[in-house]
């Protein structure tokens, strides 16, 4: 055993103890979008983090449909034991049940914060035989032809679909959303040249655009990403707008206190590792960390940041 290794167990062994396999099954991570993504690849992480540091079995459930509503609810309704555990976006916490009158749960009520985990930025991806080569550029050539005003996201309900909508009231521009369920089956229509572009995650989008495969042509952040800093932000390629996210563990609302502190614990010292960092900054995350308490209240905060915008959009359920 190495020294790293050696130190994070001899630091989590006080709350590994008393783990039960056999009373309960697995751990269950649940993330409520397709498999195949960064955020599918962040949940295996963490699931594989914390079901070292708990002695115990973790498993990953990719429970893509209805925007994150399907992965969500089914952490819902699970027992209130903190051993089925939802790894999310914000979409399906804060922006749902601002846009949903008939969604099934109350984020607020029906489940419980466990940790803040990671936090990114969004970014706008084009086919590289787009010929836009700027933004500008992009705005542009959709102004020529409305069919060239669609954009992907990973999903309907989602910050990537509204800051796609933030975008088109800035510019003037009637863009038009087409939800996917998930980001790697919007992406890879985007390559195969179904839809002209995709707004999606900085983390879905920095190797295909390393490798060429994509061009990003801005960032969404205050400032330029450290995983593509050759891509201007919004606001320096001429829209000024501004946006970022965060990736979020829960469970069932009335789960143990002690289980919650022990997960909670497992997975701050998940991101503080340095092993664990080095995976998640390659997935084009930055490793958080936070307690309950502090995801609680960063909950509450977007939840009352992003409403004014998201009831602004007009945007109505279908």
């Amino acid at each position: 055993m190495d020294r790293r290794h050696f130190i994070a167990g001899a630091a989590l062994a006080p709350f590994a103890a008393g783990a039960s396999r056999a009373q309960s099954g697995p751990l269950r991570f649940i993330f409520p979008f397709a498999a195949g993504g960064a955020g599918d690849a962040l949940t295996r992480i963490v699931a594989d983090e914390v079901g070292r540091a708990l002695n115990d079995t973790a498993i990953v459930e990719a429970r893509p449909g209805a925007g994150g509503q399907i992965g969500t609810q089914a952490v819902i309704n699970a027992p209130a034991d903190g051993r089925t555990l939802l790894l999310t976006p914000v979409a399906p916490i804060i922006i749902h049940p601002i846009i949903f009158p008939q969604l099934p749960y109350d984020p607020f009520r029906d489940l419980t914060p466990i940790s803040l985990v990671t936090t990114f930025d969004f970014a706008l991806a084009i086919n590289p035989d787009t010929p836009a080569k700027t933004l500008t550029e992009l705005v542009a050539w959709m102004k020529q032809d409305p069919r060239r005003t669609t954009y992907g996201s990973p999903g309907v309900g989602n910050l990537p679909h509204f800051f796609g909508a933030l975008m088109a009231e800035t510019i003037g521009v009637p863009m038009q959303h087409a939800p996917y369920r998930g980001s790697a089956p919007a992406l890879n229509d985007l390559l195969g040249g179904q839809v002209p572009m995709v707004m999606t995650t900085t983390s879905d989008v920095t190797e295909l655009a390393r490798a060429g495969r994509i061009r990003v042509l801005a960032v969404s952040g205050r400032e330029r990403s450290p995983f593509l800093p050759d891509v201007p932000t919004f606001s320096e390629a001429g829209i000024p707008i501004v946006g970022s996210a965060w990736y979020g563990l829960y469970t069932k609302a009335g789960a143990p206190a002690e289980t919650i502190a022990r997960v909670g614990r497992a997975t701050m010292a998940a991101m503080r590792d340095a092993g664990v960092r080095e995976k998640v900054l390659r997935l084009s995350m930055v490793p958080s960390g936070s307690t309950p308490e502090d995801l609680a209240r960063i909950q509450k905060e977007d939840h009352e940041a992003w409403t004014p915008a998201v009831k602004a959009s007009g945007f109505k359920p279908s």
